[in-house]
């Protein structure tokens, strides 16, 4: 069977996108989900890669993914017996959300989305982005391979006073030491913080790694949620990343009623490899949503602090 490189690439020389056949067929996670899953949980972190010919990509991103469809996205929450679901905006789209909207648009009610902006974007725009169901703004610095504090600082610092008025909350995708960098920032801010992607720990560097200490303070304060996702991106113990428990069990530990989940889907690999072009296809991560979802209880085995990452603590931050 073709995997999804080959689909991709067929059908961009056939000129047409990959039909949503092909989409639902890889949807599906590999293991089934081992417990019951609370109604209207919710998958906080994913991403809508849509055909290029309608949401063409950012002259400046740093890598290009395959393409990944509302139909697709669907399909996987089915089989996860996953209702609700927040889109965020990709780097590769610069400041382009459109192909966020297409995938919330197709959800209806149960979808929130979290934009990227510039100083250019209108109060008119964000107006217009809160009634489609927008309800935060993303910094990626991660990605951008943006460590400079100088740097970090005053953007998280714009990016709060631009939502303070609407409620919205801002979200990072950074690392352990920018954290650390802005933690009287994150303190200080009259929005709420969310940290992507356990915060960008390295988990070989054990839990006493520099800037930890400071995420944990930050959560345990109410201060900051922390989105349990993209294990993967912290571990390199597949597929069940073993060393990722103490810190799930100890951000959970500080605070359960500031801790959200999401898959990370689809996956897409944003690292810099030698020899791959920005506008070369990046294939996506393999990851197992089943298996990983299945982790989750081994995170929190108490039934009703899963409801509160799954449902309580998103419906409160994305207003579900």
């Amino acid at each position: 069977m073709l995997n999804r490189r080959c689909l991709l690439l067929a059908s961009l020389a056939a000129g047409v996108a990959m039909t949503n056949r092909a989409h639902a067929r890889a949807a599906q996670p590999a293991t089934p989900i081992n417990f019951d899953v609370p109604p209207h949980a919710c998958d906080c972190h994913t991403h809508i890669h849509g055909d290029p010919e309608k949401f063409p990509f950012f002259a400046g991103r740093v890598y290009t993914p395959e393409l990944a469809s509302p139909e697709e996205m669907a399909a996987l929450h089915k089989a996860l017996h996953i209702e609700r679901v927040v889109i965020v905006t990709p780097s590769v789209y610069g400041t382009d959300n459109s192909s966020t909207l297409f995938g919330m648009k197709a959800r209806g009610a149960t979808a929130r989305g979290v934009a990227v902006i510039d100083d250019k974007t209108s109060e008119a725009q964000l107006d217009t982005m809160q009634q489609d169901g927008f309800r935060g703004i993303r910094l990626n610095l991660a990605t951008g391979g943006v460590n400079d504090p100088n740097v970090g600082r005053p953007r998280f610092t714009a990016a709060v006073e631009r939502m303070k008025a609407r409620g919205w909350h801002v979200q990072l995708y950074t690392t352990l030491a920018m954290i650390s960098a802005i933690k009287d920032l994150v303190s200080a801010a009259p929005v709420p913080v969310v940290f992507d992607h356990f915060g960008g720990l390295e988990a070989s560097l054990g839990l006493e790694q520099p800037g930890f200490a400071d995420l944990v303070a930050l959560v345990r304060s109410g201060k900051a949620y922390v989105k349990i996702s993209g294990a993967y991106r912290s571990s390199k113990l597949a597929p069940d990343y073993q060393d990722m428990v103490p810190y799930a069990q100890a951000l959970i530990a500080a605070n359960a009623d500031r801790i959200v989940w999401g898959t990370d889907w689809p996956h897409p690999d944003s690292s810099r490899v030698e020899g791959r072009k920005a506008t070369d296809i990046a294939p996506l991560y393999q990851i197992d949503d089943g298996r990983l979802l299945n982790q989750l209880p081994v995170w929190a085995p108490d039934a009703a602090v899963r409801k509160k990452i799954l449902v309580d603590n998103p419906a409160r931050l994305y207003g579900f």
